[in-house]
């Protein structure tokens, strides 16, 4: 079997059960019906059900990230992935990734922005977003840090993959927010969010535990926003001054914050 078909069978098998079917059947109906029969409810549906096997799929992705730093299978196998992917037929380098990371992200608030419903409006898909980024944006500027691990082209800071976090990350809030529409939302998101980390790789730029990582912190940052969102919403919502919510967002070690507001 290619090193190729190893990388999809990984990132499908343990990445894209979060493709978000989790809920129960009955759970499914009855929120599309209400969905459409009543619209967007005012204060947002953030409640999302991660089955056992979901969450420790996702675990396992990180684990397999870390359990590689120390072992000298994983690392050979990095390495053949490597050869396969990037150095076995010479190519150009194709950096669609750097822009396909942000697509299903981008889909699903154009969407909404067009008037296409969602489960949520666009300000607290946006809000949700927002709150996704800076998590994942943390954490793996944090990791990448700490274990300062040489990317395949003798640069720094490989692990975990940033692109495919964000790439993982965008494609849950499409599958959060549009799956009830049609299962094409969340095939196509998932979809661009492996082209991104094949394209990582491709690039010479990570190797294959940095993205199988980078996936798990994406999709784990999203559904985390999804829970903590509304409690931030809660605190932060100035009624005061129409519809507002500040969120505090971290990148590259900077603080700051970005308000979104509607009337």
């Amino acid at each position: 079997m290619s090193f190729f078909r190893i990388l999809f069978w990984l990132l499908f098998t343990f990445l894209h059960p979060f493709a978000s079917f989790s809920q129960k059947p009955g759970d499914t109906l009855l929120m599309k019906k209400q969905t459409l029969a009543d619209g967007i409810t005012e204060h947002g549906d953030f409640k999302i059900r991660m089955s056992p096997i979901v969450g420790a799929a996702a675990s396992a992705s990180i684990v397999y990230g870390f359990v590689k730093l120390g072992s000298h299978e994983l690392t050979d196998l990095d390495i053949a992935a490597r050869q396969e992917f990037a150095l076995e037929h010479p190519h150009n380098k194709f950096r669609i990734d750097d822009y396909l990371q942000f697509a299903p992200g981008v889909l699903a608030l154009g969407l909404s922005t067009a008037g296409i419903q969602g489960r949520n409006k666009t300000i607290d898909q946006a809000g949700v977003y927002l709150l996704s980024n800076i998590i994942l944006t943390a954490t793996c500027q944090s990791l990448k840090r700490i274990t300062q691990v040489t990317r395949p082209d003798g640069s720094s800071n490989a692990f975990p993959s940033g692109h495919t976090a964000e790439a993982f990350a965008s494609a849950e809030l499409l599958s959060q927010e549009y799956k009830e529409r049609s299962v094409i939302y969340p095939i196509s998101g998932y979809a661009a969010a492996v082209a991104t980390a094949y394209y990582r790789m491709y690039n010479n730029k990570h190797w294959l535990s940095d993205v199988v990582a980078g996936a798990g912190i994406g999709f784990l940052s999203t559904r985390a926003s999804y829970w903590l969102y509304p409690k931030i919403k809660k605190i932060f919502t100035q009624k005061e001054i129409g519809r507002s919510v500040v969120m505090p967002s971290y990148s590259h070690g900077a603080i700051g914050a970005g308000i979104f507001s509607y009337f």
